[in-house]
């Protein structure tokens, strides 16, 4: 018997499922981490943890002078290279590698429907000529490309195509990088049985090929579903062995990144030993002085790196500073941090998952300082997120959130509409705790608008769950109200 990692009920240790919560256990993934102690990332010279493009342009670490335009500098190598382009194609010369430059110059504009066209036409152009190698590039950008887009399996299909034709060709480096980016996909799915597997598969082939760097960014991959798992012990073993690697390969990218899921990680730990004397305060520290350091090294690398890398690396650092200073009751503070994230998210990904959780943490700020409409109008924009990203869960759950703001206000009618939609998706889901807490909520909700018959249909729907569950202080506090009523 072991307890579910998310909501600690007791469980069977063959499960593969939590009944209670719904959620994947992945019953194999701690035995097969202790295979190896070896990490992993995702990009070796701009950041990690994200997604890997292939094209050489996306990965060159040219000099950016902030004195430049960077849209005129763009679009002046779009001129260069359509000039180019008319004159390999009178002469009838190949153009796939001239189309991959264009397309990656659309996707640093952040123009991703252009790029994508392009990129397709690429792709046809290297089928015709039989050239694998650019035409499974080609699949990994589109791949990328559907990924932003939320066409999870347009980009899984692309992804697929990739890999069959790296695994033909053994191009073991590619290879690597492009399991990767398919198990990211699975992982922002929240399909953690197949992100796992293919972050396993990245895994094996780097020992196998004794490739070190693709290892220590596969592992670091990893580190990401170990947070779901609440694993932090291993989390730390693997990020202060990356760290150390770093530190000796002169990486800076990869301080930066391990500095900040350090930080990422005492935040976490201080939330978990809350209440336990000074450790829950003294891990806040910890983590607030990771984030810091994290935020000076990306100083310190001036204006030699492009805007885009420095945005990746900054936003998860201004995004957990806000959510300490938003503890610390620095109300002021913790909205400059998010704000800063939220604007950084934003130069490289538009409506994306990060960009939601930063505007979740962002109601969350104002729903405290009893600024209602202002939460309620940052959450409608996060669940616009999640709903697009098909994160039903998270869609339920905002919707809860926000029923819970109009019961405060005391809008009824709108606290209500909000509870019955969040109550349909998590019923959908079979999520069945916070279903009961919903049937409670109506309850309440019903019984002081005096609807006495209502709100005993919600109080015995709810209390049925906790009965299943053994949830004897919200059985206890049903069973007392219900008798109330009926006296």
């Amino acid at each position: 018997m072991k307890s579910c990692p998310y909501c600690k009920i007791t469980i069977e240790d063959h499960w593969s499922y939590c009944p209670y919560c719904n959620k994947p256990l992945i019953v194999n993934l701690q035995n097969e981490l202790k295979r190896t102690g070896k990490q992993i990332f995702d990009n070796k010279s701009e950041f990690y943890n994200d997604k890997t493009n292939l094209i050489s342009s996306l990965q060159s670490e040219e000099p950016y002078d902030s004195n430049i335009n960077q849209d005129e500098e763009i679009e002046q190598r779009i001129q260069k290279i359509d000039e180019t382009l008319q004159q390999k194609m009178i002469f009838g010369e190949s153009i796939g590698s001239l189309l991959l430059e264009k397309s990656s110059l659309y996707y640093q504009k952040r123009d991703l429907s252009t790029s994508l066209k392009i990129l397709e036409s690429a792709l046809n152009n290297f089928l015709d000529e039989n050239d694998l190698m650019n035409a499974a590039i080609s699949h990994n950008e589109i791949g990328l490309i559907h990924e932003d887009t939320g066409f999870f399996d347009d980009a899984i299909y692309h992804f697929e195509q990739a890999i069959e034709i790296f695994e033909n060709i053994h191009d073991y480096n590619k290879l690597i990088q492009v399991y990767n980016n398919l198990a990211n996909t699975y992982y922002i799915l929240k399909d953690l049985e197949h992100s796992y597997g293919y972050y396993d598969n990245a895994l094996k082939l780097a020992e196998q090929e004794n490739l070190t760097l693709e290892e220590i960014k596969t592992s670091s991959n990893i580190v990401e579903i170990l947070f779901l798992l609440k694993d932090f012990d291993k989390i730390k073993n693997i990020l202060m062995r990356n760290i150390e690697y770093f530190r000796h390969t002169g990486d800076i990218y990869g301080v930066i990144v391990s500095l900040s899921k350090l930080g990422k990680l005492y935040y976490h730990l201080g939330h978990d030993h809350l209440g336990h004397d000074h450790l829950g305060h003294d891990h806040f520290k910890q983590a607030y002085q990771y984030l810091q350091d994290a935020l000076e090294l990306i100083k310190k690398m001036g204006n030699h790196s492009k805007i885009l890398i420095k945005a990746k690396l900054k936003w998860e650092c201004f995004l957990y500073l806000g959510k300490l200073n938003l503890l610390w009751n620095n109300e002021e503070l913790a909205e400059e941090y998010l704000l800063k994230s939220l604007k950084t998210v934003r130069i490289f990904e538009n409506e994306s998952i990060k960009e939601s959780l930063v505007l979740e943490n962002l109601a969350k700020l104002h729903d405290l300082k009893d600024e209602y409409q202002i939460a309620i109008n940052y959450y409608n924009l996060c669940n616009k997120i999640y709903y697009r990203f098909g994160n039903d869960f998270k869609v339920a759950e905002i919707k809860y959130k926000i029923a819970q703001i109009y019961n405060i206000i005391q809008n009824e009618s709108e606290a209500i509409r909000y509870f019955e939609e969040a109550l349909e998706n998590f019923e959908d889901l079979n999520y069945s705790k916070e279903t009961a807490e919903i049937y409670h909520k109506l309850g309440d909700v019903y019984l002081n608008k005096g609807i006495i018959e209502l709100a005993l249909e919600y109080f015995e729907k709810a209390k049925k769950i906790y009965d299943e569950f053994q949830d004897e202080y919200n059985l206890n506090l049903i069973t007392e109200k219900m008798r109330s009523l009926t006296n």
